[in-house]
């Protein structure tokens, strides 16, 4: 379980992924303004964020490195309807956990949220 928050552009996108992690009793926090949810990041200690490539005015790679500037520990798995090779990169090198590819699989979705959320809470032990 963790604070996990997600930017989409599309409402109805960030409010499916809020039902399919809160089956898993994830505190889920959705937002369509990039500005509302890096100012929610900078009060909240959020263990992931899960962010759209494509948004209204910053891409989310930009968001990305706003983040991790903001909250270096939050795990961020990046959502692309347009997956290349570049953008896959790029997220990487901001320091992206993972990459989701539009539509979103249940599954996989469920898996790639585990993996970076049992990351973090071996961090925390470690400190």
């Amino acid at each position: 379980m963790g604070l996990i928050l997600v930017l989409d552009d599309v409402l109805d996108a960030g409010n499916m992924i809020r039902q399919i992690l809160k089956r898993k009793n994830h505190q889920v926090e959705v937002f369509t303004e990039e500005a509302d949810a890096l100012a929610f990041a900078g009060t909240h200690r959020v263990d992931l964020a899960i962010i759209d490539i494509r948004l209204k005015k910053m891409l989310g790679t930009e968001v990305l490195a706003e983040l991790k500037k903001i909250s270096p520990q939050t795990r961020v798995i990046m959502l692309t309807g347009y997956p290349t090779l570049e953008t896959a990169r790029l997220a990487q090198e901001l320091g992206a956990f993972d990459y989701c590819i539009k539509p979103i699989d249940k599954d996989e979705l469920e898996e790639k949220v585990a993996e970076a959320l049992a990351w973090v809470q071996g961090a925390d032990r470690e400190s």
